[in-house]
């Protein structure tokens, strides 16, 4: 189990936004709105070739345009983008991504995609939530890089599922009831980060008091339960 970099996922000072748009409900622009309107004080940088400026920041043709080092990347972007743009990313010192991108899998093209991406990544010690996910919401320090449709209230309990649905489900729940959250995070297909490696984490910041789980998979039973003993 390792939490190696897990910091630049949920306290960066830096957002790259990779497949950022203005159109409409798409995905790429619901995460534009927001990151920007979240509260984040840190540098975001939406990256599209046919945008100057989006949602009133200024935008960015390709990673290599990027005027500093993003220190967590959000992608969505085709899946056979992917594996490259973790590369240019990882090439250029960034240490941790949230790939919202569906289509990888277990079987055929998508399996062969998923690898790659794991495999890129780990050569660059680069993290990665999902692919698949809704995203990660991290209230305290106005982080919401997701395609939630709303922003948490801050709070001390740490939410970790898979399912974006869920999330969302309990995100409703929770903001009829006046309930906060240090974390919201949607886990996706887990091809790096699992639920052993939030534990880890969790147990170890100072902002979260109880952390809730909702379990579909786990992906190494050894790493889960040392994890959770320790979280105890």
């Amino acid at each position: 189990m390792s939490i190696r970099n897990l910091q630049f996922l949920f306290k960066p000072k830096s957002i790259a936004l990779i497949g950022a748009s203005e159109r409409g409900s798409s995905v790429g622009a619901v995460l534009a709105r927001n990151l920007v309107s979240g509260g984040f004080i840190g540098t975001v940088m939406p990256v599209n070739p046919r945008h100057h400026k989006i949602n009133g920041v200024h935008a960015y043709p390709d990673i290599a345009s990027l005027p500093t080092i993003p220190e967590l990347a959000v992608i969505a972007t085709p899946p056979a983008t992917v594996p490259d743009i973790i590369a240019q990313l990882g090439e250029r010192g960034t240490k941790a991504a949230v790939v919202i991108t569906a289509g990888f899998g277990e079987v055929g093209e998508g399996k062969a995609l998923q690898q790659s991406l794991i495999d890129t990544a780990a050569s660059f010690g680069l993290r990665i939530i999902g692919p698949n996910c809704l995203g990660i919401l991290v209230p305290g320090v106005g982080l919401n890089a997701s395609f939630a449709h709303a922003n948490p209230t801050p709070g001390k309990l740490a939410f970790v599922a898979q399912s974006g649905a869920i999330v969302t489900c309990v995100l409703d729940w929770a903001q009829a009831r006046g309930i906060g959250f240090s974390h919201l995070v949607s886990l996706g297909d887990m091809a790096d980060v699992d639920f052993g490696d939030m534990l880890d984490y969790l147990a170890n910041d100072w902002s979260t008091r109880a952390i809730l789980l909702y379990i579909e998979t786990i992906t190494s039973a050894r790493k889960f339960m040392s994890a959770a003993r320790a979280a105890a």
